[in-house]
């Protein structure tokens, strides 16, 4: 079957674009791992030693940054409800993040112990019915807040891709009390027409107010 004229000129953008060709020099597994780099270059997320847990992991490029970054004595638990093959050092769980079933799964791999760090690049399966599909992103990030605010020991860091719109402030709001600062990051490899933006928040703490810039 022929391809659109959409499909097009959407291959001719990946296949040229310059995260892209660098992910596949570098031997990342997708052009998404450019986004952490940065955000870890400006902010310093990351320590050898670290715990972290990976949502949305697939297909694994965050994870395997973050195994480079946490070294031998540091661990990466990734989940993502798609299949991901095996990563040297990552401990990978497949399973959809909003049923318990799958939190279970993940709270019964820490075993209790504190984390360090959580991410979530999730996104969810995209209907084109925009108002279902920002509801649908807008759910799976309130529950990694809460999954976070879970896990994380107390100065914890969350890291969580959002899309902007109805909603956006309600969360946004509801991460500062949990936290000592709040900041929003917008990496070059984030294409420009995205909506989504990164929300960085540190010092976990889980009571009172915090702050944002």
């Amino acid at each position: 079957m022929a391809r659109s004229k959409t499909s097009n000129a959407w291959l001719a953008e990946h296949f040229n674009d310059e995260f892209v060709k660098r992910a596949r020099k570098e031997g990342y597994r997708s052009r998404a791992v450019y986004k952490l780099q940065e955000i870890d270059a400006r902010d310093r997320l990351l320590k050898p030693g670290m715990t972290v847990v990976d949502l949305g992991a697939a297909p694994g490029a965050w994870s395997q940054y973050l195994v480079e970054r946490v070294g031998r004595t540091g661990r990466v638990i990734a989940l993502d409800i798609l299949p991901m093959e095996e990563l040297p050092g990552v401990e990978v769980l497949q399973g959809d993040f909003t049923e318990d079933a799958t939190l279970k799964a993940l709270l019964d791999a820490l075993g209790g112990r504190p984390v360090d760090l959580v991410i979530s690049d999730m996104s969810p399966n995209i209907s084109g019915v925009d108002i279902a599909d920002k509801a649908r992103a807008m759910y799976l990030a309130e529950l990694a807040v809460d999954f976070a605010a879970q896990v994380l020991k107390p100065g914890g860091v969350f890291l969580m891709k959002v899309f902007q719109g109805s909603g956006f402030s309600e969360l946004y709001k509801g991460i500062q009390g949990k936290f000592t600062r709040v900041v929003s990051r917008k990496p070059k490899a984030s294409r420009a027409r995205s909506a989504e933006i990164y929300v960085l928040a540190t010092g976990f703490h889980g009571g009172a107010s915090g702050s944002s810039e």
